[in-house]
């Protein structure tokens, strides 16, 4: 436990291992397992990889440096931590949109989950061959009651974990499910990459190309980067309340990159290599299917596999996990803020959460199917959900973030914090220059181009 500077005693995590694994559980999640894999076969391949890599040790750094930095020096979590860094309706505002966008995802969030567990029931107790079908992924969705049974299941789950506290339920949950998450992704990728034919996609995945290089390369990379992170979602801050003064905030910050990097590598070793291998002539129209490659794809793929139901069934445990750390971590955020905010405990904050979740997430769950005539600007619940808090709020919150670090903050407070107890600040220079330059420039790019490409006035 520490003090949060009012005179209350915080939760803490136990040590490095506590938080590194916690942060990299919440940065490791479904956006790792399929949308890393989609967009590397998009937009390039080896140089994506190469390119996400590179902002990943720069922009990636900066931001998640900050991010942890701003909440171990308040000990609050976002709300509590802008009013205590600086003054004025803008950051205050600030405080709120970083706040507020994990109360936004983590509801649709949990309703993707159940969809997993979905997913991992059939291949425990059903017909794995019937999610290989045609229209079996829409006809779940669109069968609005059966996608909110999963959905309250997920959400359940992540909090009861919640309600058990920062060490003996994120914590401890965290350095049970991140190594055996690793250990599934390694046994799924070698298999993956031993079939036969499955070296073409290893080569395409791992060798970069200049042929293959694009300004949407760069755009993909960069946006895919952000959000895999968990940069804007509050949930650095509230953890970097949670970290003892003695970790070093630097060391920490790379072990989480190698961490989230390692695993999105991972997770295109395991796909894009199968397609190749069972795809045959439709490979590249699977590996373009986006956001229906998990679901719609990948259980033809298992069926058409030897051992097609066990690595399915590994393979849906290891989205599940990954999709539960997550969830966890933007569940704890919205949790921090209210108990911070309001002077709740952690029980109550707990059930004010879980309501929250069940009226966002139930729109979410029924939006395929009794809601599907409710829309707004054509989309529906969950993909509104998805667009304001990625394309609009947490873009604008990381310009805040990057706004209150050099303006108010100070760069040498920073400095000075992540420097306590003798620790190093081996990347000063590059963090000086990143977050307050080219981070508010990334994160420009990233809201401008988000927003003109949902709209349609681009294509990338």
């Amino acid at each position: 436990m520490s003090n949060d500077g009012s005179g209350k005693k915080r939760s803490s995590f136990s040590g490095t291992l506590g938080f590194v694994l916690a942060a990299a559980g919440a940065s490791v999640g479904l956006g790792n397992i399929w949308r890393f894999p989609y967009l590397a076969a998009k937009y390039g391949g080896g140089i994506f990889l190469l390119v996400y890599i590179i902002l990943a040790v720069t922009f990636g750094y900066s931001m998640i440096m900050a991010e942890t930095t701003l909440g171990r020096i308040t000990r609050r979590s976002p709300v509590g931590a802008y009013q205590a860094s600086g003054r004025g309706a803008f950051f205050q505002a600030g405080g709120w949109l970083n706040a507020v966008v994990p109360m936004l995802i983590v509801p649709y969030y949990s309703v993707i989950g159940g969809w997993v567990i979905k997913y991992l029931v059939t291949y425990i107790v059903g017909k794995p061959e019937d999610m290989a079908a045609d229209g079996y992924f829409g006809n779940f969705i669109t069968n609005g009651y059966e996608a909110e049974i999963f959905f309250l299941v997920f959400m359940i789950a992540v909090l009861m974990i919640i309600f058990n506290g920062v060490r003996n339920g994120i914590e401890r949950v965290s350095k049970f499910m991140m190594p055996v998450l690793i250990l599934l992704a390694v046994i799924i990728a070698i298999f993956s990459m031993t079939r036969p034919g499955a070296m073409a996609g290893v080569s395409y995945f791992l060798v970069p190309k200049l042929s293959d290089f694009s300004l949407a390369t760069i755009v993909q990379a960069m946006t895919q980067m952000f959000y895999s992170l968990s940069i804007a979602m509050g949930i650095l801050i509230t953890f970097g309340s949670y970290m003892k003064r003695d970790v070093s905030i630097e060391k920490t910050t790379f072990q989480v990159i190698i961490c989230d990097s390692g695993i999105a590598i991972l997770a295109g070793l395991m796909i894009i290599p199968a397609v190749f291998a069972y795809g045959g002539a439709n490979a590249g129209d699977q590996l373009m299917a986006g956001p229906s490659l998990m679901f719609v794809e990948m259980p033809k793929i298992f069926a058409d596999m030897a051992a097609g139901k066990l690595i399915g069934l590994l393979f849906f445990i290891l989205v599940l996990f990954a999709a539960l750390t997550s969830a966890i971590a933007l569940a704890e955020a919205a949790v921090a803020t209210f108990e911070d905010e309001l002077g709740w405990g952690r029980k109550s904050s707990t059930v004010l959460t879980g309501a929250i979740m069940v009226v966002l997430g139930s729109l979410s769950a029924l939006g395929y199917g009794p809601l599907a005539n409710v829309t707004v600007f054509g989309m529906q619940f969950l993909d509104l959900f998805d667009f304001l808090t990625n394309s609009v709020m947490m873009p604008i919150a990381a310009l805040c973030t990057c706004i209150l670090i050099t303006r108010v903050l100070k760069k040498a407070a920073i400095a000075a914090e992540i420097e306590a107890e003798g620790q190093p600040f081996k990347g000063k220079a590059l963090f000086n220059f990143m977050i307050t330059w080219l981070c508010p420039i990334f994160v420009i790019v990233i809201l401008i181009t988000s927003v003109l490409s949902v709209f349609g006035i681009i294509t990338l």
